[in-house]
C-alpha cells in the first residue's frame, strides 16, 4: 500500500483497531498507525495533513 491507497488503507485500519477513537486520533498517531500496517510500503515523507484527513474520513465511513 501507499498514502494514496485511501481506502484499502481505512479498511486495514479498521480490520487492525476497531476500537480506536478515530474521530479524535491525532494525525501523528495516525500517521504512526499507517506506517506499522502490515503491506504498507510508502515514504513516510510523502504524507501530508491532506492525506491524512483523506485517511480519517475513510476509516469514519468504512466503520459506518
Amino acid at each position: 500500500m501507499k498514502w494514496l491507497d485511501i481506502e484499502n488503507i481505512a479498511e486495514a485500519l479498521e480490520e487492525k483497531f476497531p476500537g480506536e477513537d478515530i474521530v479524535n486520533i491525532r494525525f501523528t498517531e495516525l500517521k504512526e498507525k499507517v506506517l506499522n500496517l502490515e503491506g504498507f510500503s510508502d515514504d513516510e515523507k510523502r504524507c501530508n495533513e491532506k492525506i491524512l484527513e483523506a485517511i480519517q474520513a475513510a476509516w469514519i465511513e468504512e466503520r459506518s
